[in-house]
C-alpha cells in the first residue's frame, strides 16, 4: 500500500537534527537521556521535537539498542493471601514478558519496618535496575532512599500504599480514602439504625493505606451514621496469631459490637475468631481483598462484603508505568486507574 502524496510523512530524528541544527549523535543522546550535552542544546532538541510533533517508537528503539528492562518489586514479608497473589502475578507476568525483553523480580522486607525498607531500597543497584515498585511505609528514611534512587535515574512507583511526600514517579493502587468511605457506607447500611459499636481492625496506623482507609471510614460514619460508636483501631500488624489473641478480649470488654471493618490483611486471624463465635452473635463484617480465604468467608456468610483491588492489574500497571517512565513516554492515566471493587456472596467470580 503506497502512501498518498498529500499525506505528510512522520517526522524522523533526521528532521529533529535539521531543525535543531545539531548532529544525529546529539539527538540520540538527548532522546536517551545520556550525559555530555549542554543544557542549551538539550532545550533546542526538545523544542524541535515538540515543534515537529515527533513521537518516539520506544519499543523499536529499545530493541535496536538490545536493551533489557529490569524492574524490581519490594513487598512486605508475610503470608497473607493478598501478598501471595501479588507475588504470583509478578511471576506469571515475568514469564509473559520475556519476549519483550523485560525482567521482573521481587524481594520481601519485614512489614511495617521503615529501616529495613530503606536499607532494601538503598541496596538496589541503579546500574542494573530500571525501575522499582515499593509497597511500604512512608517515613523520612524511605523518602531519602527513594530520592537517592531517583537521582541515579531509576523510576520509582509506590504500590498499594502511596508515598506522596517522596520523589516517586507514580502511585499504583486504589484511592484508599474512598475505599474507607465505601466500607463505612456498606457497614452503616448493613448494621441499621440500632445504637451499637463498630470495631476497626487495622494492620498499623503508621501504614498510609491503613491510615487513609480509617480517615475515609470515620468521615462517612460521622456524617451518615452518627448513632454508631466507632471504637479506636485495633492494630493487628497483619499477624493472624496476634489478631486471634487480641480480638476476643476486645469483643468481651465491649458488648454491643455489631460491626467490624477489617481494613488490612488480618483476615485469617479474624476468621478463626468468627468460627468460634456463635452465629447468632456474629457481627457484620466488611473486609479487604478478594482471595480464596475471603471468597470462602463470603460463601459461608462469615463476611458480608469484601472491598478489593485487582492484584493482576496492580502488577501490570506498575510495569507499564515503569516502562513508560524509563522510555520518557506518556502514561495512559485511564488505563492505569485501579478500581475499587465490591464483592458480595452473590457476585463472586467463578
Amino acid at each position: 500500500m503506497t502512501q498518498d502524496r498529500n499525506t505528510p510523512s512522520l517526522p524522523t530524528i533526521n528532521d529533529i537534527a535539521r531543525v535543531a541544527q545539531v548532529s544525529l549523535a546529539t539527538v540520540d543522546r538527548v532522546l536517551n537521556a545520556r550525559p555530555g550535552v549542554r543544557e542549551k542544546t538539550v532545550k533546542k532538541v526538545n523544542q524541535a521535537i515538540e515543534d515537529l510533533g515527533y513521537v518516539r517508537d520506544a519499543a523499536a528503539a529499545s530493541l535496536a539498542r538490545g536493551r533489557i528492562y529490569n524492574f524490581v518489586f519490594i513487598l512486605p514479608a508475610g503470608s497473607n493471601e493478598f501478598l501471595t497473589s501479588l507475588e504470583t502475578e509478578i511471576k506469571q507476568l515475568s514469564k509473559g514478558l520475556r519476549h519483550e525483553r523485560t525482567r521482573l523480580s521481587f524481594i520481601r522486607v519485614a512489614a511495617f519496618d521503615p529501616v529495613a525498607l530503606a536499607e532494601a531500597i538503598g541496596a538496589i543497584d541503579s546500574q542494573e535496575v530500571d525501575g522499582v515498585a515499593i509497597f511500604g511505609p512512608e517515613t523520612p528514611s524511605v523518602r531519602d532512599s527513594i530520592a537517592h534512587l531517583k537521582s541515579n535515574g531509576v523510576t520509582v512507583v509506590s504500590l498499594v500504599a502511596d508515598i506522596p511526600s517522596s520523589d516517586r514517579d507514580h502511585y499504583v493502587g486504589v484511592d484508599n480514602i474512598a475505599a474507607g468511605r465505601t466500607a463505612a457506607q456498606l457497614l452503616g447500611r448493613f448494621v441499621g439504625s440500632a445504637n451499637c459499636k463498630i470495631l476497626v481492625l487495622t494492620g498499623s496506623m503508621l501504614a498510609r493505606d491503613h491510615l487513609e482507609r480509617r480517615l475515609g471510614f470515620d468521615e462517612i460514619m460521622a456524617r451518615d451514621f452518627p448513632h454508631l460508636e466507632v471504637m479506636p483501631s485495633l492494630e493487628g500488624r497483619d499477624d493472624p496469631d496476634l489478631i486471634e489473641k487480641l480480638l476476643p478480649s476486645v469483643m468481651s470488654e465491649n458488648k454491643g459490637v455489631a460491626g467490624i471493618y477489617s481494613s488490612a490483611a488480618g483476615n485469617e486471624g479474624l476468621l478463626r475468631v468468627l468460627r468460634a463465635t456463635p452465629r447468632i452473635s456474629k457481627p457484620t463484617i466488611i473486609a479487604h481483598e478478594l482471595t480464596p480465604l475471603s471468597c470462602e468467608a463470603l460463601n459461608h456468610g462469615l463476611f458480608d462484603a469484601v472491598i478489593s483491588q485487582d492484584s493482576g492489574h496492580l502488577v501490570r500497571s506498575a510495569v507499564r508505568i515503569m516502562r513508560a517512565k524509563s522510555d520518557r513516554m506518556p502514561i495512559n492515566i485511564a488505563q492505569e486507574r485501579i478500581r475499587i471493587d465490591i464483592y458480595l456472596k452473590e457476585n463472586m467470580p467463578p
